[in-house]
């Protein structure tokens, strides 16, 4: 099974659409089997196309451009959690190859209003896959140090939320370096959940994000906060960063991570 995720900066690159033809290129060519992405943004004055989908939701412009390359197979699960840049409405998306059982759409912030821009909200999806039911989380998280909305109480929130008695993979942009001690990404794993990364027979750094971005406006270092984190122990065959210059080009402020599942030949 191979997963990708990516924080989109959606419609806040330079050469936007050029960037999304390079993402549709590689899924194409990947054809990955569920990916999450992060920062999916829609103008709050366009045009809605279907629920809550107006026209240039940034997952559905994607779609489109799959479509061009004949790929139409992918299933769209996305929901906003707040206004971002005072004219988005800002969320998060899950596409799948595979028959969704079940949508899911929930707060873990503090804050339920979505004219806040720190309120977070997670979407998920349960497939069949292999007759099986797997469910997947698409995660945009705050920070650690955030008195107002703090990183602990939005991954307790996230927790007691997931209840899927399938395994369980929660996929994003956690905005916790797992390269530092004692902070977010140490609590995330003091929940039992397993980061696909420490698993893989084959990994690289891990890195996603390079210096200075938003929300991150005094970086200086190299941030690993991009992870694919499941509820139980799994083989991983390779977990690699993605569309990083090395790998494929750069199509946002993050780098993507993906990962095949299963065992090592």
């Amino acid at each position: 099974m191979k997963l990708l995720t990516l924080n989109c900066h959606s419609w806040q690159e330079d050469n936007q659409d050029e960037k999304i033809s390079s993402l549709a290129d590689d899924i194409a060519e990947k054809s990955y089997d569920v990916i999450a992405l992060q920062e999916v943004s829609q103008l709050i004055e366009s045009e809605t196309v279907q629920g809550l989908i107006k026209k240039d939701n940034f997952a559905l412009v994607l779609l489109g451009e799959l479509e061009k390359r004949g790929v139409t197979d992918y299933t769209l699960v996305w929901d906003f959690a707040h206004i971002g840049y005072d004219i988005y409405e800002e969320g998060v998306a899950i596409l799948t190859k595979h028959p969704v059982v079940e949508e899911h759409r929930f707060f873990i912030s503090k804050s339920h209003d979505q004219s806040y821009w720190k309120t977070r909200k997670i979407v998920g999806a349960t497939i069949s896959y292999e007759s099986k039911p797997l469910t997947f989380y698409s995660c945009h998280l705050g920070w650690w140090t955030d008195d107002e909305e703090p990183f602990q109480f939005q991954v307790d929130s996230l927790m007691e939320q997931v209840t899927a008695e399938s395994p369980v993979f929660l996929m994003g942009d956690f905005n916790n370096n797992a390269l530092t001690r004692g902070e977010g990404y140490d609590y995330l794993l003091s929940k039992g959940l397993v980061d696909t990364f420490n698993e893989a027979a084959e990994r690289d750094s891990g890195v996603t994000v390079q210096g200075n971005i938003a929300g991150w406006d005094e970086n200086k270092v190299d941030l690993r906060i991009d992870l694919i984190l499941s509820s139980e122990k799994i083989p991983v065959k390779s977990s690699r960063v993605i569309f990083n210059d090395d790998n494929k080009p750069v199509v946002s402020d993050h780098f993507g991570v993906e990962v095949l599942l299963g065992e090592s030949n």
